[in-house]
């Protein structure tokens, strides 16, 4: 071989290697839950979310990096503080977000501004978690979208499924079967057996007094909890504080005996995303669980004591 056909070889090597490079990844074309097919052509550098559960969804990836704005509800990680907050998950404040020149916006199906933001030349995807199948393959869809590998998705699943069965297996025997009231907003509403938080309840062996057929986050009349005289109460701080003065509801057993659980402010945001720290939320649910059925062991033995 002459030396200038082994150079011209070596150039022609050199282009093929930068142009690769230059066309990092081939286009993708994945399916909403608007049933929507989208189109990345390129991978994402300049991300923006607008569901709390999609921001950590993205961190949990190792794509926090990416993020240039989150809504201003997204908290977690500490990582995303200091990032523009763009409006909220249902009513994003289009001019931030377009500002932002993102090339992926990630958002949920209920909100407002998909089609603005597409007419507007951005990438959107629509992504709402319900289940515990759907943080799955959510996580799956958003890894596609960032080119992260999806064993590396798939991976970080069974770490988190195993960590509900975990938390699942640490509660004892006498705890499981209690019927829970879990009260996501003070109208009140509250989660069903078949919302996602529902979901892990009954994973952990729980009971919920709110039936599948009223839906996920049903609104309910007070009188019904009364009625349904839940053995345990589960609820954040906020809503806490006006529950005794709710009609007949500083009799129900569960509130005489104090077998409420009311969690802190940021534990409850744990609680109520469907996300990849569902099974940070399933140890919060396990250890009120537990200790409310210690406590109530307690009093029992306690009486048994002081009885005649």
């Amino acid at each position: 071989m002459t030396r200038q056909r082994f150079v011209m070889l070596h150039m022609w090597a050199c282009f093929v290697v930068i142009n690769s490079f230059a066309n990092p990844a081939q286009a993708v074309v994945l399916r909403d839950d608007r049933q929507v097919d989208v189109t990345i052509t390129q991978v994402p550098q300049r991300v923006v979310s607008l569901l709390p559960s999609l921001t950590e969804t993205v961190c949990a990836l190792g794509q926090c990096q990416k993020l240039v704005g989150v809504d201003r509800y997204s908290n977690w990680p500490e990582s995303i503080a200091k990032l523009p907050r763009m409006g909220g998950g249902i009513d994003p404040n289009i001019e931030s977000v377009v500002a932002a020149k993102p090339d992926l916006v990630l958002m949920a199906t209920s909100a407002r501004g998909a089609e603005r933001f597409t007419a507007l030349g951005l990438t959107v995807l629509a992504l709402e978690p319900r289940s515990h199948a759907d943080v799955q393959r959510v996580m799956r869809i958003v890894a596609q979208a960032l080119a992260v590998p999806v064993q590396e998705s798939d991976r970080a699943w069974r770490h988190i499924d195993a960590a509900v069965n975990a938390a699942a297996q640490s509660i004892p025997v006498q705890a499981k079967g209690q019927r829970v009231y879990f009260e996501v907003n003070r109208a009140p509403y509250g989660a069903s057996e078949s919302s996602f938080i529902g979901e892990t309840l009954q994973r952990l062996g729980a009971g919920n007094i709110l039936p599948a057929s009223l839906g996920p986050f049903p609104q309910i009349n007070p009188e019904f909890v009364v009625r349904a005289q839940p053995d345990i109460i589960m609820v954040g701080d906020s809503n806490f504080a006006d529950m005794a003065t709710r009609p007949g509801w500083q009799n129900m057993r569960a509130m005489r005996t104090q077998r409420v659980c009311h969690f802190k402010s940021e534990e409850s945001d744990v609680l109520v995303r469907a996300g990849p720290r569902m099974a940070e939320a399933a140890r919060l649910m396990a250890k009120c669980l537990t200790e409310k059925a210690q406590a109530n062991k307690a009093e029992a033995v306690d009486k048994t004591k002081g009885a005649p």
